[in-house]
């Protein structure tokens, strides 16, 4: 019999000091059962240093975000769905589940969640396999007809850049809207981020044949709209 595979995705919300301040990870399997969990405020990080915000933006990024994000934290805390942890904490929970599980690590952006971890002292080395959910995505769901159609449809376009550039976007968000079919706001919270749209995907990639081999980087000049859309 095959020994059981499990992953590990993990997800962050970040500080302005470029650290975490909501850490958490779910251990599933390839069906997508949750074995295990962890979500902690990020001691000596959250309530140190201030959230990541944007002062340009009008959305959930910008000061009023900002303050609903605030609130929101305060009320987990308060109810209990979070809990204050050490960074030694959170790495002893992490030995104990790679021990237990040997999870293959991965996180939608896999790279920015890593460099946040290691700037706050969260040690994901311990990790023998790991691998981008959002390259997976990209090369065996983004890549598809269906998918960019989808965006067409919903608008779901990046921001115009200084060059006139626009790109389909491959977000999270947008992915599990096409897998479910209508679009959701992810309320960028680590647990709730992780289950409501990271594991939905992780289950629909793994399921797919030879799926690893389309992992591929995310390229935005693949993804311009201009490219996508004929006038008629």
């Amino acid at each position: 019999m095959a020994k059981k595979q499990f992953f590990a995705i993990i997800d962050t919300e970040t500080t302005m000091a470029d650290t975490v301040a909501d850490c958490a990870i779910v251990i599933c399997d390839r069906h997508g059962v949750i074995f295990n969990q962890m979500a902690v405020l990020v001691a000596g990080h959250y309530g140190t240093h201030e959230l990541f915000h944007d002062k340009q933006a009008n959305d959930i990024w910008g000061y009023a975000g900002l303050e609903k994000r605030k609130a929101g934290y305060i009320a987990m805390l308060a109810n209990g769905s979070r809990m204050v942890a050490s960074v030694n904490a959170v790495n002893r929970w992490i030995a104990h589940a790679i021990g237990k599980y040997n999870p293959t690590l991965t996180a939608y952006n896999l790279a920015f969640d890593n460099s946040k971890c290691a700037n706050t002292g969260i040690d994901l080395t311990g990790f023998a396999d790991r691998f981008c959910l959002w390259s997976a995505s990209v090369g065996n769901i983004c890549n598809t007809k269906a998918y960019k159609q989808f965006c067409i449809e919903n608008h779901l376009f990046t921001n115009r850049t200084g060059l006139g550039n626009m790109s389909l976007k491959t977000s999270a968000e947008s992915v599990t809207g096409f897998l479910n079919g209508e679009m959701s706001i992810e309320p960028h919270t680590a647990l709730e981020d992780v289950i409501g749209y990271e594991l939905p995907v992780l289950k629909n990639i793994i399921a797919k044949k030879n799926w690893k081999e389309k992992i591929i980087p995310y390229d935005w000049r693949k993804f311009q709209v201009k490219d996508h859309v004929t006038a008629k």
